[in-house]
C-alpha cells in the first residue's frame, strides 16, 4: 500500500494533477502495481478525500492546544511512539487538531498492525498533500527520509 501512496506523491506533486479514479487504476496498474492493492489504495484515499472540518466539532479548526485522550483501540494501534510523534508535528506547528484527528482516522482505517511507526509518517505527509495541496512539505519530507532524525520530546 505505502510503495503505491509514495508512487503517488512523487508522481503527482499536487493532488489536483492525479487523473480520476479509473485512469489512476489503469496508470498503477501499467506500473507495475497489483490491482488488488490498488483498489484498497484508492478506497482509502477515497475515504480520506471525503473527510472534512465539518465532520468535527468546530474547535478542532485550526486550534493546536486540545487535550486528546486516545481510546483503547487507538492505544493499541498507535503506541507510544506514534503518539509522541504526533503530539511533536503538533507543537512544531506542522498540524493542527483536526489535522491530527485525520490522521488518527486513516491510521485506524489500516488492514495491517505492524511498522505503525514508519507508517504514520507517510500518512501524515499523504493526509497533509491530500487537504493542504499549497503546504510546504520539506521539513516533513525530510523527516520521512532522514531515519537518524526521529522527533525527541522533553
Amino acid at each position: 500500500m505505502f510503495d503505491i501512496l509514495l508512487y503517488l506523491f512523487e508522481n503527482y506533486p499536487q493532488i489536483e494533477s492525479t487523473p480520476d479514479r479509473d485512469t489512476l487504476a489503469i496508470k498503477l496498474n501499467a506500473a507495475g502495481f497489483q490491482l488488488s492493492e490498488i483498489e484498497q489504495v484508492l478506497d482509502w484515499l477515497g475515504e480520506l478525500d471525503g473527510i472534512h472540518g465539518d465532520d468535527y466539532p468546530s474547535s478542532l479548526a485550526g486550534g493546536r492546544d486540545a487535550l486528546r485522550c486516545f481510546s483503547s483501540d487507538e492505544q493499541l494501534r498507535l503506541g507510544v511512539e506514534e503518539q509522541s510523534f504526533l503530539l511533536f508535528l503538533q507543537q512544531s506547528g506542522i498540524i493542527d487538531d483536526l489535522q491530527r484527528e485525520w490522521i488518527i482516522d486513516r491510521v485506524m482505517a489500516l488492514d495491517e498492525d505492524d511498522n505503525i511507526a514508519e507508517k504514520i509518517r507517510w500518512i501524515t505527509l499523504v493526509v497533509l498533500w491530500s487537504h493542504h495541496p499549497d503546504q510546504n512539505f520539506l521539513l516533513l519530507e525530510d523527516m520521512l527520509f532522514n531515519q537518524n532524525a526521529a522527533p525527541t520530546l522533553h
